[in-house]
Order: structure tokens, then sequence, then C-alpha cells
């Protein structure tokens, strides 16, 4: 099967995706007990009144009308109203990924610097008392939950040392400086995590490098262990931790709804927790089919990824 058949196949294959978690949160929000017009109009609110309000929001339709609604909206770029504040979800959601998306990015680069070197060395000197300790390490790592290393960052860099704040977060058009330290210790809280997990497995794929034929003739050749590993062990090396990579990269979109709100950030996460507790289900439902097309696209574009690492990727059936 050609390459252009199989991104074609995948691209089907994330389309149905998409569909089938698009009827799936619809549903699950859809059977939820409680009105939003009841919540929106509050207890003392007459039968009457929350018939109306639920009228006004669409929400006395059919399910199904109520989906095809929700889906040509999506379709066509428009997100909604939110029920509770009247406002626009597009231009809420834009404000939160002013905050989410430098996050995640910044905590992605710490997981790599982290788990890059910390793998390298932990293969590399594997029967050596450096490599079992930076292996040590990287499990104290994955045993820590997000949170409690954030508490833990909180405690030693904002309320001990004074050095970054420990929470809230100041505008990118306010102060640019103020925005990025406000990031600094979420991201190292976001990124510890992700990089001590991501870090075993480059440990297990530079090790299966390191006992192939090819890279013990590169070392009789005369070539150093960085130099063989480089130029005949990188993209072998490279494909396991990439499918992983797309994994951890979900794992990083989840983390930062707990980060940001340890660190009290107006970001998705935060208006997601504040959405459901305030039975605003557009937002909801707009918010979490966002966060899986993400997830989805993510993993679509490690899928196509194998064949640049390994072209005989993409000549199987």
């Amino acid at each position: 099967m050609s390459a252009l058949l199989q991104a074609l196949r995948r691209l089907l294959i994330l389309i149905a995706s998409l569909f089938a978690a698009s009827v799936l949160v619809f549903l699950v929000l859809a059977v939820l007990p409680g009105s939003p017009a009841q919540v929106i109009l509050g207890t003392q609110a007459t039968p009457a009144s929350v018939a109306a309000l639920t009228a006004k929001l669409g929400l006395d339709k059919p399910l199904w009308q109520q989906y095809a609604d929700w889906v040509g909206g999506l379709l066509t770029g428009h997100l909604g109203i939110s029920y509770i504040s009247g406002q626009p979800i597009w231009a809420q959601l834009s404000a939160a990924l002013q905050v989410t998306v430098p996050l995640i990015l910044m905590g992605l680069a710490v997981g790599v610097l982290i788990a890059v070197p910390l793998g390298m060395i932990s293969a590399l000197r594997a029967d050596r008392p450096s490599g079992a300790l930076v292996s040590a390490l990287s499990q104290v790592g994955i045993a820590i939950p997000t949170f409690v290393g954030g508490i833990l960052l909180i405690i030693v860099f904002a309320v001990t040392v004074h050095l970054l704040p420990s929470g809230g977060f100041v505008t990118w058009q306010q102060s640019p400086v103020q925005a990025f330290r406000s990031l600094i210790l979420p991201a190292i809280a976001l990124g510890v995590v992700e990089g001590a997990i991501l870090s075993r497995f480059v440990r297990a794929s530079i090790l299966e490098v390191l006992r192939s034929d090819y890279y013990r003739t590169a070392r009789a050749k005369g070539l150093r262990p960085l130099q063989a590993l480089r130029r005949h062990g990188t993209r072998n090396a490279l494909i396991p931790v990439v499918t992983v990579f797309g994994l951890e990269m979900a794992g990083l979109i989840v983390g930062a709804i707990v980060v940001e709100n340890v660190f009290t950030l107006p970001g998705v996460g935060t208006m997601l927790l504040q959405a459901v507790d305030n039975r605003d289900l557009l937002l909801v439902q707009d918010v979490v089919i966002g966060v899986s097309a993400v997830v989805l696209l993510l993993n679509f574009l490690v899928d196509l990824s194998y064949r640049l690492l390994d072209p005989r990727v993409g000549s199987r059936p």
C-alpha cells in the first residue's frame, strides 16, 4: 500500500474518531442531571422562567437537533455563547489559551531537556553508579504527583527564597517578562514528571541500540560511543520514543489542568472546571472536544512521522 493511501486511511480514522468523541461527549453531558437554566436563574426561579430560558438556550430541542446545531457551529467556527457569562465562547477560550499553550510548550521543553540527557546518561553508563543514580532519580520523578511537585516548588522558590511568584498570571500584553515568570514554576511542575517518564523510554531505546550488531560494528571501526550512536542509532532509537512522546503530549494537556489550579492560572483547565461547576454545558462541550481533537491530531502526526524516521514503516501493508 502506498504512503499516500496509508496517510489517507489514517486521516479517515482521525475523522471517525473525532465523530465518535463528539457523540460521546454530547451524550454524556446531555444525560447529566440538573438544568443549566435552573443554575443560571437560581433555586427561587419559577418553572415558567426556567422553561423560557431553556427554550432560549435551545435546550428544549430534540437531542439530535441540539447535536447537529453544535457540530454545525464547530465546523463553521462558531463555538456558541456561554450560558453563564453571555459572552462568545471563542473570546473566553482565546484568553485562556494564552496561558495554557505557553504552559504546555514550556512544560514540554522542560520534559525534553530532562528526558534526553538523563536517558542517554543512564543508558551509556548503565553498568556504572552514575547510571544507576540517574535511573533512581527518574523513578523518584515518576512517583511524585504533579500537584505535590507544584506545592513543593511553591514552598521552596516562592515562599522560602521569594524567587518566583507562587500563583496568578500577569497577561502578556501587560508584561511579557512577568507573564513568563508566572509560568516558570508551573512549567517545571508539569515537565518534571513527563520528563522522568520519557527518560525511561529514551534509556530503553538507546540500550537496544547499544546491543545491536550495527552499533558494535561502528564501535569496532573506531567511532566513540556518542559518535556511533549519533551516526547509526539515532533514528532507530527515536521510533519508540516518538510513540511515547505522542502519548505524553496527552499527559501534558491533562496535567496542565491540575497545574493551572495549583498555581491559580486562568487557563483552559481552570475555565473547564469552573464551567463544569456552573453547568455551562456548551462551554464544557467545546473545551472537551477541542482537547480530544488536539490529542487525536497529535497521534495522527506521530503516525505520519514514523515514515520519516524509518521508510520501511511506510512500505508495510
